[in-house]
């Protein structure tokens, strides 16, 4: 078993790297304006499985090969890369259709849960650098002889840092959503975040 301390340290780390803006902290966003509290939980529940699907990858020793293999990590970096640029573009779709005369009479939500949780795990699995920095952080956090139930430790509690975050960050922004259903106000936040997402995909693309 890890150690409390090891173990605290650890999620001290996670969750300073959870807080950076980033890819995840704009879907969670996005999802909770768009869809409100529940959406965005639940895409923090899809970057959650998503997390843990990258740790216990990097048990299992799959995600080595994205370090080893420029090619792979290539691949892996522009499928995410465009799938932010796709989301960005939609959000400037909307502001150019500009409808959102009667938001504040609609009932269903814009983002459904479902397709929030979809949003949170597609970009957490294409996100590459998700694999290294977990790659780069475990081995601090682990004895010589470490077994694969410790690095589940390690997966379990980033998971769980991961779900605690965006439900925080789900919920206070879910809790404006009321403000965010003033029609210039969306479709300032559509235009802001569109270009976001489109930045945030074309800078991953081009980076190393």
């Amino acid at each position: 078993m890890i150690s409390g301390p090891t173990a605290l340290s650890f999620v001290l780390i996670c969750l300073l790297g959870a807080m950076a803006p980033g890819p995840d902290f704009l879907i969670v966003t996005r999802s909770a304006i768009l869809g409100g509290r529940k959406a965005g939980i639940a895409a923090g529940l899809g970057i959650a499985l998503g997390v843990f699907v990258w740790v216990v990858a990097i048990a299992l020793g799959v995600a080595a090969i994205l370090t080893a293999s420029a090619i792979a990590f290539t691949v892996v970096k522009l499928i995410g890369a465009g799938y932010l640029i796709f989301l960005g573009v939609k959000a400037w779709l909307a502001v150019r259709r500009g409808d959102y005369s009667e938001l504040k009479d609609r009932v269903a939500p814009v983002v459904a849960p479902k397709e929030a949780f979809r949003q949170g795990l597609l970009t957490n699995l294409f996100n590459p650098k998700v694999a290294m920095f977990f790659l780069a952080l475990i081995p601090q956090f682990l004895p010589h002889s470490a077994s694969t139930a410790q690095t589940l430790q390690l997966a379990v509690l980033a998971t769980t840092v991961a779900v605690v975050w965006t439900f925080v960050l789900a919920t206070l922004v879910g809790s404006l959503r009321r403000f965010f259903s003033s029609g210039r106000v969306r479709r300032t936040m559509d235009a802001v975040m569109g270009t976001f997402l489109v930045g945030l995909g074309i800078r991953v693309a081009v980076q190393n």
